[in-house]
């Protein structure tokens, strides 16, 4: 078993291990030996899946179980899907020293997340990430959001889990595209900090080497969560990709999903920042690689109309969007960016 400790205004661990959900009512125990009631958020999919298995190590346990099933999918992450599980947890009287624990991939953990920061102002939650992209990424670090109509994640908190039991075995369940969509923050991951572990992607199945990958990424999460959990400044970096991606997957009605939408992002920056004088080229490689894993690279969509959506984005300050630019792979940087100028930038890319 991989341990990483992540230390912001909340320590806690990650668990890194095959076939832990069998265990996870007593790594939560171990933790939190005052807990008496614990709800279960996930999805009906997961549910079909997993959620027998951790209910009845949670029971095992000791704890008193509680679920919240929703539909799967990015349009369950509305304020209209969470105040329910608010409500049902305020039915039963859960007090602060009792739990959430977030069973699914990000959208779960961002609805879960959010809900424990807003009941009784506040309330500790557990994340067991079931995909890849969860895994890597949205399982560690705090943010939690809901979409609004105006675009994704424009209504959330930072709330740290208080532990986050990742069990690679949950992967071999994935569909194909599912797994590709994670496999998009994985590259991500690797053209921000990490050239080494892009030319292993390059030559290699990642499927075969989950239990080496899975902590890696977790490794660079780390750094940037830590040197700025309220992602003012080095977190950003983590965007990489992701200003396009949003408005790609806003545009698409959420048809496109997030990992193709990241993928495309990044083919994207990738290409416009080369065009810009702002970066070597490193396209070829990164697009050879996103579709080496199956991801999209093509925008559907012009740059007019991305921009359109890019103008909500949460990373604008007034006039300006900071844009985590890939120097090269394994170099970023963070480049403040007129929104005047948002147009040009991206037709070179997309058209």
């Amino acid at each position: 078993m991989s341990t990483i400790t992540i230390e912001v205004s909340k320590k806690y661990d990650i668990l890194v291990e095959e076939n832990l959900l069998r265990r996870s009512g007593e790594e939560i125990r171990a933790r939190f030996p005052k807990a008496e009631q614990i709800m279960v958020v996930t999805d009906d999919t997961v549910d079909g899946l997993y959620g027998e298995r951790v209910c009845e190590s949670l029971g095992r346990a000791g704890f008193v179980v509680h679920k919240y099933v929703f539909p799967h999918g990015e349009m369950s992450k509305t304020f209209a899907m969470m105040v329910p599980l608010v409500e049902r947890m305020a039915e039963l009287a859960m007090t602060r020293s009792d739990l959430i624990v977030a069973l699914g991939g990000g959208v779960t953990g961002d609805m879960a997340g959010f809900a424990a920061a807003i009941y009784l102002r506040g309330i500790d939650f557990v994340q067991i990430p079931t995909t890849l992209l969860s895994a890597v990424d949205s399982s560690v670090g705090g943010k939690t959001a809901v979409d609004l109509t105006a675009g994704k994640n424009l209504a959330g908190v930072f709330h740290q889990p208080v532990l986050v039991l990742c069990d690679y075995s949950t992967l071999h369940s994935l569909p194909e595209e599912e797994f590709s969509t994670g496999m998009a923050e994985v590259i991500k991951h690797a053209v921000l900090m990490d050239p080494e572990l892009f030319t292993f992607l390059e030559a290699n199945d990642a499927k075969a080497h989950l239990g080496e990958i899975i902590p890696k990424n977790l490794i660079i999460k780390r750094a940037h969560v830590m040197a700025d959990e309220f992602d003012t400044g080095k977190r950003q970096l983590l965007n990489l990709g992701h200003t396009l991606a949003h408005a790609v997957e806003k545009l698409s009605d959420y048809e496109i999903n997030h990992g193709n939408a990241v993928a495309i992002g990044l083919a994207a920056i990738c290409k416009a920042a080369h065009a810009d004088g702002l970066a070597e080229d490193i396209t070829d490689r990164v697009i050879f690689l996103l579709k080496k894993c199956g991801l999209q690279t093509e925008c559907p969509f012009t740059a007019a109309e991305a921009v359109g959506v890019l103008l909500n984005d949460k990373k604008r300050s007034g006039q300006t969007i900071n844009l985590a630019i890939p120097k090269r792979i394994g170099e970023c940087y963070l480049y403040k960016m007129n929104v005047d100028r948002l147009e040009e930038f991206y037709r070179s890319a997309i058209g």
